[in-house]
């Protein structure tokens, strides 16, 4: 957040506003105490239905749509890595990781910067967007915004349903019901990471600091894990280098 913030403050005098949207079913309870933390100045929200995700086509996180003045959507939704950040900068509010981290963690980590950062590229055509405006070589015309976005069809409606429903499911407390109806969102959009992370992130671990972050069985009743895949296992068959599409530019 704090690093977003920055280049939101660097980039407003020249017309540009960001908004930020956590897709998260806890809300308060969830990215939320991330927001507060960070005192953002630019608008913050949180989205429990991943509303966003239904509109925009938002398969993962960091996810970016960039609209013009008029509305127009002239970049549709593509992964948006964080802003390349300086060593001094703060890097938000800290997370208590355990003395020993746990060798689930470990692997996770390793998976995790396997993952392409196209972070430089992506960063240096918003800049030019922001500056040139429609002329900047990076805004699409509505042909290629239509071209690049992603195609929905029934399955992917349906799944999007299965998961506003469990969503909601979730946030009454019928967790059981809930599972059912994320599993079937996952099967009917199995692209969309950020239905899994969702619903595997709601699978505590303990009430430690770590525990949205396993997103897997515990190892102590791995049994007991209600999903077919889960984050480690998934990123390891579908490949570090597919977990998104970077910047196409």
């Amino acid at each position: 957040m704090p690093v977003w913030q920055a280049l939101r403050q660097e980039l407003h005098t020249q017309g540009f506003e960001l908004v930020t949207v956590g897709l998260d079913t806890l809300g308060a309870d969830g990215c939320r105490n991330f927001i507060e933390a960070a005192q953002p100045q630019h608008p913050s929200l949180i989205d429990q239905h991943h509303v966003m995700a239904d509109l925009f086509g938002v398969v993962n996180i960091p996810s970016s749509i960039w609209i013009d003045e008029q509305g127009n959507i002239v970049r549709p939704a593509e992964a948006a890595p964080a802003p390349p950040k300086d060593a001094s900068e703060d890097s938000g509010p800290n997370i208590d990781l355990p003395a020993v981290m746990p060798p689930r963690l470990v692997e996770m980590m390793g998976e995790a910067v396997k993952i392409p950062n196209s972070s430089v590229d992506y960063h240096a055509a918003l800049r030019d967007w922001v500056a040139q405006g429609s002329e900047s070589e990076y805004a699409m015309d509505e042909a290629k915004v239509v071209q690049r976005s992603r195609p929905r069809n029934e399955d992917t409606a349906l799944g999007h349903a299965h998961f506003e429903l469990a969503t909601q499911l979730e946030m009454d407390g019928n967790h059981a019901l809930a599972i059912k109806h994320f599993r079937l969102a996952h099967e009917l959009v199995p692209d969309s990471w950020t239905f899994r992370r969702q619903a595997w992130s709601l699978e505590k671990l303990g009430d430690g600091p770590i525990s949205r972050f396993w997103q897997g069985p515990n190892p102590e009743n791995p049994e007991d894990w209600p999903y077919e895949g889960d984050w480690l296992a998934d990123i390891k068959r579908e490949g570090a280098e597919n977990y998104n599409e970077g910047f196409k530019g």
